[in-house]
Formats: C-alpha cells, sequence, structure tokens
C-alpha cells in the first residue's frame, strides 16, 4: 500500500478513533479547499467551468465506489436524512404496506419511516435482543404487505455488520424494496452493486469518506429513478439545465432530478478530494487495514478483566467499530476520562466507541488501550 500517513499529519497527542461520528480530512483535501479559496478571492467564478468538472469527477468517484452501473444513477445532496427523506416521501405508499427495520438503527433511518404512520404505513422495528441473526430477523418478518427493508449496512452504536447479500437475494425474490443506510461502511469497506444490488444507497460524506458535512451521496437504481414522487424542485433537477429563459421543463432524466438547487461547491471540492485518496489506495486495502485494526482492538480489549465488548467479535460480522463497557466505571466517565486524554471517540450504545480507520498506527490503538486499561486501575 502507498503510504498514505503523511495524508493525516494530526497532532501525535491525538488519537483519533471516531471515524464513526466524523472523520479528519486528509491533507490533500485541505490543499484542495485552500486552492479552491483562493481561487474564489482572486478570480470569483471566472473558472465556474472548471468547478463544474470537478462535480463530474465526484460523481464518477462515487459510482466508482458503490460499482454503480452508470454516473447517471447518483445525486448529490446534504445528508443521509435527506436522502432517505427522498426515498420515504417519493414512494407510492398504500394503506397497510409494511416498512421493516432493525432497533439499532440510528434515528435518520427510524424517524423518516415512522412519520409514513399518518398515511396508514406499518412500521414494524424489529427487536434484535434474541438469538436470532438481524438477516434471519428481517427476513421472518417479512409478509405479503412488506413493501421496503430499511437496513444500515453497519449498526451505529455495536457495529454490526449485516449481509447485505442474503437481505438482497430476499428481497429480488420477494419484490421488496431495500434502502441501504451505508454511511458506516462507505469508505471504510467495500460496496459493490453489481455483486449486491439494492434499490437505494445513501451516505453522508463526513465520517468514513473523510469529507465535510453537508455533501452526500444519493443512488437510486435507474428502474426507480421515475417512480419517486418528486417533491422539491428548483432550477438544477431540470432537463435543460443552464436555459434560464425557457418556460417549459421537465426533470432531468438522472439522478440530478433529486437535485432541487445550487450544488454545495466546496463541499464537493473536498469530498472529491478525500475520495481520490481511499480510491488510489484501493478499497479492499482498506478495508484490510480497517478490519486488521478493529481486530487488534478487540484482542487487547479482550485482555482487560474488566472489560465487557458490545460489539460482534465474529468473523464477517463487523467493520471499524468496537463498543465496550468497564465493569467498575460508568461508560459516561470512561468516555470523559479517555477524552481527556486525547482519544476522541464516543459515547454510544451504552458504551464506549472506538472507530479507527486504515490509517490509524498500532501505535495509537496501544495508547488507547492502554488509557482503558489504566482507568480501572484508579
Amino acid at each position: 500500500m502507498q503510504d498514505f500517513t503523511s495524508q493525516f499529519p494530526q497532532s501525535h497527542s491525538l488519537c483519533h478513533l471516531n471515524h464513526a461520528a466524523m472523520g479528519p480530512w486528509p491533507q490533500r483535501t485541505v490543499d484542495a479547499l485552500n486552492d479552491f479559496a483562493k481561487e474564489n478571492l482572486k478570480l470569483g467564478s471566472s473558472h465556474y467551468d472548471r468547478w463544474l468538472k470537478v462535480e463530474q469527477e465526484l460523481r464518477t468517484r462515487l459510482a466508482t465506489l458503490i460499482n454503480a452501473p452508470s454516473i447517471d444513477d447518483i445525486a448529490l445532496l446534504k445528508s443521509t436524512s435527506e436522502g432517505l427523506s427522498v426515498i420515504a416521501y417519493g414512494i407510492d405508499w398504500q394503506p397497510g404496506d409494511e416498512i421493516l427495520l432493525l432497533d439499532q438503527e440510528f434515528p435518520s433511518n427510524r424517524i423518516v419511516w415512522e412519520s409514513l404512520r399518518s398515511k396508514g404505513v406499518v412500521v414494524k422495528v424489529i427487536d434484535t435482543n434474541c438469538a436470532d441473526t438481524a438477516e434471519t430477523l428481517l427476513i421472518n418478518h417479512s409478509t405479503a404487505r412488506t413493501r421496503l427493508i430499511t437496513v444500515s449496512s453497519v449498526q451505529y452504536a455495536t457495529g454490526l455488520r449485516i449481509d447485505l447479500e442474503t437481505i438482497s437475494r430476499h428481497c429480488q425474490n420477494n419484490n421488496i424494496l431495500l434502502c441501504v443506510d451505508a454511511i458506516q461502511s462507505l469508505g471504510a469497506l467495500p460496496f459493490d452493486l453489481a455483486q449486491t444490488p439494492v434499490d437505494f444507497v445513501v451516505a453522508d460524506g463526513h465520517k468514513w469518506l473523510l469529507g465535510p458535512e453537508g455533501i452526500a451521496l444519493f443512488y437510486c437504481a435507474e428502474k426507480h429513478r421515475k417512480e419517486l414522487t418528486l417533491n422539491q424542485y428548483g432550477w438544477h433537477m431540470i432537463k435543460a439545465l443552464g436555459d434560464y429563459d425557457r418556460t417549459d421543463w421537465e426533470a432531468a432524466d438522472s439522478a440530478r432530478r433529486f437535485e432541487c438547487g445550487s450544488p454545495n461547491m466546496l463541499g464537493i471540492h473536498a469530498l472529491n478530494a478525500s475520495i481520490s485518496v481511499l480510491l488510489e489506495t484501493g478499497m479492499d486495502e482498506v478495508a484490510r487495514h480497517v478490519i486488521d485494526n478493529t481486530r487488534h482492538l478487540i484482542s487487547g480489549l479482550n485482555n482487560i478483566s474488566e472489560i465487557t465488548l458490545l460489539s460482534s467479535t465474529e468473523k464477517g460480522k463487523h467493520g471499524g467499530i468496537v463498543t465496550f463497557a468497564h465493569a467498575k466505571v460508568p461508560s459516561e466517565v470512561l468516555y470523559s476520562t479517555l477524552r481527556k486524554k486525547n482519544i476522541v471517540c464516543a459515547h454510544r450504545g451504552g458504551g464506549v466507541r472506538f472507530s479507527p480507520h486504515f490509517y490509524n498506527t498500532k501505535e495509537q490503538l496501544d495508547y488507547a488501550l492502554n488509557a482503558v486499561r489504566c482507568i480501572g486501575n484508579l
């Protein structure tokens, strides 16, 4: 692997294990934004045509990242929540239609679906506190009225990695729509639509993709593009983009039909640079290091007697998230103590969540493990 550690020149006193919440920008991204800002300062919008090429480059890179059939399948939205809302309020629901989701989902992938209950939609939030796997639960709770299954590729609190191939086959065989919130895997693990067809993919850019907030991927399979009712309208979503004097209009054929207003050029330049680092590294290589770092943390935490792992340790059942609790130290105290030691982590799922990326070093991981070990001895 090309040495990309120079892309993350963080302070030696800092141990950043919080990519499941917010990823730091690579140096390349900072450079791209500095160049963009200086150009804007000195030249204004003189090179707007060039900015549009960066926008297309980002669509191409996002399509490559998930192996989408075409860049026409990619829309650039503001957030995962916006993408989920486009889907939820674009589908022609009938009273009694069912939506299935797990009780581990982040609020973004729950609230929008629950809001559809006023339309007569049945939203089933499935209890995962049982012996059955998440995949088995989703399949067994499906009925003839199930219209859509929505699931995170990796659960935000426990780090549970979902077998999307199994869910995809079930949905295809039963004419069920499949929506995947990929925010906790995209940028950390490979995602291949050719291998695992799904109908919709949404993911913000500010976590494992190492970009800023305010720019997100929205993938809509071509067959559903014109089936989704549009609820946002503006100059940017029409077919004749740039023809401002035209009074008749129709929505674009591509996924740009879901982009109602001006593009977030600042976010586009940033995310484009960040994803270029991931793609140059290679997603298989990125994933290998993410999993290796996660396994290193799991092994180290298992050797601390007071620690209980709240994440799955089974091979293939975790991504880059490790959540744990301490037998003697409340999780909020454990979290605040680690933060005082410059270990950036999160208080989630009833414990402390570590989420290392591919560039984190074993020295950083061991520093965090030693800090956890020492807290129990205070």
